[in-house]
């Protein structure tokens, strides 16, 4: 009888532990979160995007004249002077194919010239024949004059005759000389491509650097036939660069001229520093790598400082912009991975007494990384950085 109460004492006991163990492992444990401490300090909005260096002023050498340019004499990167460098060397082209039509035509001209040439040789022949023979009357005309013979009328008319042989002779020598000049430019015009030429002293124009710097581009590099007005090489100053950034249209109007930037990814560990020039008016739909539309404006900026490392860069090297469009010496901050949506508002869950306590907030300018508190959170209070479903305002928690 005693043997069994005992038994019946160490039952009750181990079923009494098994169930205040079971009740230990089941009741709620904490939830492990991850916290940040909220934190006063200057803060800095930016807007970032890729951008590209180029030369401020760019000059396009073209041709002041149609002709055949010879292979250029400058190379990317060549040092150019004003006025004393030869960008390139135009000189005269060949003439174009003839038809057979036009050719037909040519030749009928030619031969048609010739028998005006000889037509014109004839003129002069006849006025020499004139000339002497008005002469020779003039001579007795003076001859029986002298003798008084002939009245004074009589000789002046044979002064007469011989000024108007000689100026009939005048003229048809100029006739001839006119009718060879047109066969020469007759002939001319059949010369054919590859024809023989002659070259005179003043056959080729050379074309001259307008300003000092260097060569940027080589449009036109070997020989070849170029028109008026044709671009042949790109030159400008690599002292005089500036930054030219495609920023969204609702970053864009954020951006102000004189606004503070910096200058990075450009392949070195130097950061520049610059400032927005200028915000274009319009904007430009420009598709991006994800076949996207997006409106892009277009903002100039300039260098701030001559760094060493500067003198690396170059016409459309590829860099980062950051434009600040914001800046704050004292803000109270949030990291951006504790807010979330509740309902219109933003909140949070901070850590009060080892719980999680739900808390609205409202929050300004933001960055990648953290928000401007407005109102809601203070100082060195701590707050559940990416909260998830199993936090909930009340809920245990344990700092993981």
């Amino acid at each position: 009888m005693f043997g069994l109460t005992w038994k019946r004492i160490i039952v009750a006991a181990v079923v009494l532990l098994a169930v205040a163990a079971a009740a230990w492992a089941l009741r709620p444990q904490p939830v492990p979160v991850d916290i940040a401490v909220i934190e006063s300090g200057p803060m800095e909005v930016t807007v970032e995007d890729e951008a590209t260096t180029r030369i401020r002023d760019v000059y396009t050498v073209s041709a002041p004249v149609g002709g055949k340019t010879q292979r250029s004499p400058r190379r990317v990167g060549d040092s150019v002077k004003a006025g004393e460098t030869i960008l390139a060397v135009i000189e005269p082209g060949d003439p174009g194919f003839l038809d057979i039509r036009t050719q037909r035509v040519s030749e009928a001209q030619i031969e048609a010239i010739r028998a005006g040439i000889n037509l014109a040789e004839a003129q002069v022949q006849q006025a020499r024949a004139q000339l002497a023979f008005a002469q020779s009357d003039l001579d007795r005309a003076m001859e029986l004059a002298r003798r008084e013979t002939i009245s004074q009328r009589a000789l002046d008319q044979a002064r007469f005759e011989v000024a108007t042989a000689e100026s009939g002779l005048a003229s048809a020598q100029a006739t001839l000389e006119v009718r060879r000049r047109e066969l020469a430019s007759a002939e001319a015009g059949l010369i054919q491509p590859g024809g023989p030429t002659t070259e005179t002293a003043t056959c080729c124009i050379n074309v001259m650097a307008p300003i000092d710097g260097q060569v940027l581009r080589v449009v036109v590099e070997s020989e070849q036939v170029v028109q008026a007005g044709a671009p042949l090489i790109e030159i400008g100053n690599p002292g005089e660069l500036e930054i030219v950034v495609d920023l969204l249209s609702r970053d864009a109007v954020r951006v102000e001229p004189g606004a503070e930037a910096r200058i990075n990814g450009w392949g070195g560990g130097e950061e520049f520093a610059a400032r927005v020039v200028r915000v274009e008016p319009s904007a430009f739909t420009k598709v991006s790598a994800l076949g996207i539309e997006e409106q892009r404006v277009r903002t100039i900026l300039e260098f701030t400082e001559n760094a060493p490392a500067l003198g690396r860069l170059g016409h459309n090297f590829r860099v980062v912009a950051r434009i600040v469009v914001w800046q704050a010496e004292d803000v109270v901050t949030v990291p951006l991975g504790a807010l979330f949506r509740d309902g219109d508002s933003w909140a949070v869950f901070t850590v009060e007494n080892g719980a999680a306590s739900l808390r609205r907030v409202s929050i300004g300018e933001r960055t990648m990384r953290r928000a401007q508190v407005v109102e809601g959170l203070g100082v060195d209070e701590r707050v559940i950085l990416h909260p998830g479903d199993r936090i909930i305002h009340g809920v245990a928690v344990a700092v993981r």
